[in-house]
């Protein structure tokens, strides 16, 4: 007998007492649910047991993180939801070749429905979100109902059925509201990541302490690789309180240890400072006395000792055997520290020079270390960055320029700023996610970088329909909410890409999927068969949703069966039924009524990987009854789903 598609978003509590299990399988136990069934549950006392190296006998004072409805935040992650994705075809650019993807939808739920999909496939994830400024708004998640009601109610409305509310200073939960809303995205953000992809997010001094501390708590302290500091407003914020602000954050954070930082292209004048060469290439010279923060002996003792000099035959060692003794002295000329331990210079000695510099009016040794020039010519990004063209005023002109309108969209990233992220962050075939898309900024850059390099890195931008403001510029210019900006935005920058790259860009991929999330495709009868009498489910004949398309079926199959959503769709016709093939073979699909064996016979030889059709396709019991019989003879590897 086939199995019925799952339509609901993974259950994330089932995959983490999966995962607990098999790490300690002593902390699962059994239990009966309110439905009467047995289920696994942890054993939270063994859990705790396990994780600690003392006996444990009750609760403890420990360092922790915490804020009302924490552990409600976290169920919002794990509880599935009832929805799905439904292309729309009328609102793509190049619908049937692109590998971009725009979905319109609360990014908590989107995060979701890509989780089996998209999970650990993600490169890069950048995200602008709501800074909590007390003038931000936020997601209205609901935290006051029970689970299950959460599970039921998922992405309600409020009751003026806005999604996102303002979050002013005066809210007694002003940053708790922040938290809630953040924390559950970003653990779901974590399992899309690939082991070695990072997210980089911007913030700015209202929340930046507490999303370090969660991104810390969710994505391992070891982790968290720097926070920049981007130079975006050079004339100072004047709405700032005492001091004009400059500058905001990025926190940049990996998924595990595997994650690369690349580095960026040297200018004209930074490779003039690799003056020096011998037989292994160009180099510059770095002092190897500490500098700056930590540079004191007293900072690290073991890191201050002689170095001993022949001047003669230029030799060096850290053993007492030449005239010229040289300790690393700071400027006011107290005791300092080297910036290599002893063993290290000892080994790598030949990699070090002394020099005579001048201190004052006198001549004194020092010490430097040789730092080549890389084949690829590039330098270690830096923690400030201060570039001109990540001023958030030529972020405003470049959308000026592409919309011919004046303040099109409020705070918009810098194309360079995210150009430059993704170089450092990402390779050139890197899936690029940002769920707070806004004006698309993001989907931007990947498209310019390709242009530029010949890379065939591809987006996923997601964007909640938030409403425009009826005086504002945007929705005078016919805009009525940020996603028709953000996709325009798309439409028009992919083109002006285009014209002026004419020779390099001709396959360049400047398309994008628009897909939208939406409530199931399966009636409600579906979930909750038992709340409705034979009686009423009788006028079910059909599970599914009477204003569904085959193509809305068939992405909700592409959801749940590890099938990208950019991949490419063939439309095959087989004994007059519809046939899709989705990525070459990988998923077959069906949706018309009165299916014979014919039309199961060709596809099973076709020998997919996932086949499904509906539960009400087969044209009579003959074919219900052969069905698994032809797959078992010419592909029983395919798995076979009905909805």
């Amino acid at each position: 007998m086939m199995e019925h598609l799952n339509m609901q978003s993974m259950d994330k509590v089932a995959a983490n007492v999966a995962k607990i299990r098999e790490l300690f399988p002593n902390c699962v136990t059994e239990r009966i649910n309110n439905e009467g069934q047995l289920e696994h549950a942890i054993d939270f006392d063994m859990l705790k047991q396990e994780l600690s190296d003392h006996v444990v006998d009750g609760l403890q004072e420990r360092y922790q993180f915490t804020w009302p409805d924490k552990r409600k935040a976290i169920l919002a992650a794990n509880a599935p939801i009832n929805k799905t994705l439904r292309p729309c075809r009328e609102e793509s650019v190049d619908f049937d070749n692109t590998e971009n993807l725009y979905i319109e939808g609360d990014n908590l739920e989107v995060l979701k429905l890509l989780q089996e999909t998209y999970l650990g496939k993600v490169k890069m994830i950048y995200i602008d979100p709501p800074y909590n400024t007390g003038n931000d708004f936020v997601y209205e998640d609901e935290f006051k109902q029970s689970a299950d009601e959460y599970i039921d109610n998922s992405g309600q409305l409020d009751e003026e059925g806005n999604r996102l509310v303002a979050n002013t200073e005066s809210n007694g939960r002003f940053h708790t509201d922040w938290l809630n809303m953040m924390y559950p995205r970003l653990n779901l953000a974590k399992d899309l990541l690939s082991e070695d992809g990072v997210i980089a997010i911007s913030i700015d001094e209202n929340e930046v302490e507490n999303l370090k501390r969660c991104c810390k708590e969710i994505y391992g302290e070891s982790n968290y690789i720097a926070t920049i500091i981007s130079k975006m407003n050079p004339r100072g914020s004047q709405s700032s309180k005492d001091i004009a602000i400059t500058h905001e954050y990025i926190l940049v954070i990996a998924k595990s240890k595997e994650y690369q930082v690349n580095g960026l292209e040297l200018t004209e004048e930074q490779e003039k400072e690799y003056k020096y060469q011998d037989a292994m290439g160009c180099y510059r010279l770095l002092g190897l006395r500490k500098r700056g923060a930590d540079s004191r002996r007293e900072d690290s003792p073991s890191m201050y000792f002689p170095i001993y000099y022949d001047p003669d035959n230029d030799n060096l060692s850290t053993i007492e055997k030449y005239s010229v003794i040289i300790y690393p002295k700071l400027s006011d000329g107290t005791d300092g520290r080297w910036r290599w331990s002893k063993s290290k210079v000892e080994r790598e000695k030949n990699l070090l020079v002394v020099r005579a510099v001048k201190r004052g009016t006198e001549y004194e040794y020092d010490v430097f270390s040789k730092d080549y020039l890389s084949e690829n010519k590039r330098r270690k990004p830096m923690s400030i960055w201060d570039d001109k063209e990540i001023n958030n005023e030529f972020a405003t002109e470049l959308l000026t320029d592409l919309f011919k309108e004046k303040k099109i969209f409020d705070y918009s990233k810098s194309l360079f700023l995210l150009k430059k992220l993704i170089t450092v962050l990402s390779s050139a075939d890197s899936l690029v996610l940002d769920f707070f898309s806004g004006s698309a900024t993001t989907a931007h850059a990947v498209m310019q970088l390709n242009a530029e390099d010949g890379g065939k890195r591809k987006f996923i931008m997601v964007q909640l329909q938030e409403e425009c403001v009826e005086n504002s510029e945007a929705y005078k210019a016919g805009y009525k909410n940020i996603c028709e900006i953000g996709k325009e935005r798309i439409r028009r920058a992919g083109k002006k890409i285009k014209e002026e790259n004419p020779l390099t860009t001709q396959d360049l991929d400047i398309g994008f999927r628009v897909l939208k999330c939406d409530s199931s495709n399966m009636e409600d009868v579906y979930f909750t068969p038992k709340e409705y009498m034979d009686k009423q489910q009788s006028l079910f004949i059909d599970n599914i949703k009477k204003d569904r398309s085959d193509e809305d079926l068939l992405f909700d199959a592409m959801l749940k069966l590890d099938t990208p959503l950019s991949s490419k769709i063939e439309k095959i016709s087989i004994a007059g039924k519809t046939v899709y093939n989705v990525a070459q073979g990988h998923l077959m699909a069906c949706f018309d009524t009165d299916v014979t064996d014919e039309v199961i016979t060709a596809i099973a030889k076709e020998m997919p990987s996932y086949f499904v059709m509906r539960d009400s396709s087969q044209a009579d019991d003959s074919v219900a009854i052969n069905f698994e019989q032809i797959f078992n003879t010419y592909s029983p590897q395919t798995v076979r789903r009905v909805l």
